[in-house]
């Protein structure tokens, strides 16, 4: 692995100088969780005991939003938080293949050759062992393995990784995790905690006449986890932390048509945060929306909310490095 910053290169283009020659790992990668992860480190590895940089080659937007654009699809991890997990994981770049309908309908020796080869110059390539390229899915793993002979790289293929339970580690299960609000087992998949980056807008202001002013994210509108109130941490732009207890829904005390918003009370804190692009880890759920009889009610529970989550959050550990590196 190199010393360069981590860097977002476009896959329209060839990879700067000084990343060619690389380790690519190739996939989807969303939620990067733990199975991922399983490819992830074999590809450090391997760019590590080569020298050379390690890369990922990743598809944006999803495939899965390409093809069925009427079905929306929970992103776990949008492009920004996935280069900052990669980033943290010790990569040196994510290439950022942009994926079309056209992009699709090459042929797997077209991407082998164009992007691979011509776009990213790579010595090794590693992949899960289902991995599928080209139109209709003609490319897999023993057409890699091939063409790699040719092109003049190496290929690793990684076996699906499994949890405690003897089950496939996959984004489809953390996605059903989260739509139930049961963050503590997706953490357990995913490998850290679940996490989301966005920009801290203004709201009505309301948690600050009652003593509670919060940081108002808009998460994407496909973001399907479940409404309720959270115990959660807040990275700053610079880098510190802070505990707090977090809503996510609609408010219907205050403003049951309103936007759905993430409204993060960050305990022991005055500064101003708009405009800041912050994180939020969720560590546990503590309970649902709830509609109460006036403003005295609300900020009753809010007071029980913030007590249960400072208890919550004082006897949490790091699950991983991963999770170290995000959320401790």
């Amino acid at each position: 692995m190199t010393t360069t910053q981590f860097q977002r290169v476009s896959g329209d283009a060839a990879v700067p100088a000084e990343l060619r020659g690389g380790v690519v790992a190739i996939g989807n990668f969303d939620g990067v969780h733990r199975g991922h992860q399983a490819v992830l480190q074999r590809a450090l590895e391997e760019a590590a005991r080569r020298g050379v940089p390690a890369l990922v080659l990743t598809f944006e937007p999803h495939p899965r939003t390409v093809f069925r654009p009427d079905v929306p699809l929970f992103i776990l991890t949008p492009p920004a938080v996935k280069a900052r997990l990669l980033a943290r994981l010790g990569f040196d770049a994510v290439v950022e293949q942009p994926f079309t309908r056209e992009f699709a309908g090459q042929s797997a020796e077209e991407f082998v050759t164009r992007i691979l080869d011509r776009n990213l110059g790579i010595s090794h390539a590693v992949t899960g062992f289902d991995f599928h390229f080209g139109k209709n899915r003609q490319g897999g793993p023993a057409f890699l393995m091939q063409s790699g002979e040719r092109h003049g790289f190496a290929v690793t293929l990684v076996d699906p990784f499994r949890d405690e339970g003897a089950e496939i580690v996959s984004s489809s299960r953390i996605r059903v995790l989260l739509r139930e609000g049961d963050v503590v087992q997706a953490a357990g998949l995913l490998g850290y905690r679940f996490t989301v980056e966005e920009t801290v807008v203004r709201g009505k202001q309301l948690g600050r006449t009652l003593g509670f002013p919060t940081a108002n994210m808009k998460l994407a509108d496909t973001t399907e986890l479940k409404h309720g109130i959270y115990a959660v941490r807040l990275r700053r732009a610079n880098g510190t932390l802070h505990d707090g207890v977090a809503s996510f829904g609609r408010r219907p005390t205050v403003d049951e048509h309103g936007v759905t918003l993430l409204e993060t009370f960050v305990f022991d804190f005055s500064g101003d945060l708009y405009g800041e692009t912050c994180e939020v880890s969720f560590f546990g759920y503590l309970r649902g929306e709830e509609r109460f009889d006036g403003l005295d009610a609300l900020t009753a529970q809010m007071k029980r909310d913030e007590a249960e989550a400072k208890a919550l959050l004082s006897g949490v550990r790091p699950l991983s490095e991963l999770d170290a590196r995000i959320a401790f």
